[in-house]
């Protein structure tokens, strides 16, 4: 009998060296979050330690987009009807930036961010019944979002967005960036299945209508682009005052810093913060 008690142990203790270890419990006082996973188990709520944080008022030449952004956010915190947001445009033009930023500004009244990559999107469902009975409001953070054809998690975030038996709540949002305005690659033979009625009318062909059914699933839609050469220099020199560079030297700035964007091939915020660090290491 003593020697099937410990035959029986060490078979236990082996089958637990080969079970996933039990996730870690959540930390409902963080402010934000990623979705993980080890391997087929699954996924937890890891608490970030250290947020990056953007103020809004660091943000420059997208006020139409952050007042939008800011608006539906104010709206979701105060319990009223938001909408799920798809960013898209030119890189490096703020649309991460805009969700840290609303974190950053709503962070103290209940606001909370989950970042889910791109590979984890089959499990939205799993997220949303986790967080359904929290007080909190919670924003599902998709960074630079887009689809390959046959791939899992389109579908899964369709269904969450809508047109599945079970709702997000009242306390889930979906935030989405992507260079891609309908997430999916588009091709030109896609077009040649479009129909053309006597009358004029077009009817798109269906592999067509099946890529724009998902951006259109999205309540707002913001689009970013590319900055003039005098709003990418604004940006340089707020950057470079918030860094601690006096004016004489925001103004030598100027040619280094639009040789800077000529060699990146982009006038956008990312490259003016890049370049202003640069600078002022060198000369504040």
């Amino acid at each position: 009998m003593v020697d099937l008690m410990a035959r029986a142990t060490r078979v236990l203790a082996q089958l637990e060296a080969w079970l996933p270890p039990a996730p870690p419990p959540i930390n409902w006082e963080a402010h934000a979050y990623r979705w993980r996973k080890r391997g087929a188990s699954h996924g937890w709520l890891d608490a970030i330690a250290n947020v990056s944080l953007i103020n809004p008022e660091d943000l420059q030449h997208i006020e139409r987009q952050k007042d939008i952004i800011d608006r539906n956010t104010r709206h979701f915190v105060e319990g009223k009807p938001a909408n799920n947001v798809l960013m898209t445009g030119a890189r490096g033009t703020g649309k991460s930036s805009l969700v840290k930023a609303m974190l950053a500004s709503y962070g103290g009244r209940g606001l909370r961010l989950i970042e889910v990559d791109k590979a984890d999107l089959g499990d939205l469902a799993d997220i949303v019944d986790l967080v359904a009975s929290r007080p909190e409001k919670f924003i599902v953070f998709c960074d630079d979002l887009s689809f390959e054809e046959g791939e899992s998690g389109y579908k899964a975030l369709k269904s969450v967005l809508d047109g599945s038996a079970a709702s997000s709540g009242n306390n889930v949002l979906i935030y989405a960036t992507s260079n891609r305005r309908h997430l999916m690659p588009e091709y030109m033979s896609e077009n040649l299945a479009a129909r053309h009625q006597a009358d004029g009318e077009v009817h798109p062909g269906e592999t067509v209508e099946e890529k724009i059914s998902l951006s259109e699933r999205f309540g707002l839609w913001l689009s970013f682009y590319p900055f003039k050469q005098d709003d990418y220099l604004d940006i340089v020199a707020h950057w470079l005052e918030t860094l601690g560079c006096s004016k004489q030297s925001i103004a030598e700035a100027r040619t280094e810093a639009l040789q800077w964007a000529l060699e990146r091939g982009s006038r956008s915020g990312r490259v003016a913060w890049h370049f202003s660090r640069d600078w002022a290491a060198r000369h504040a």
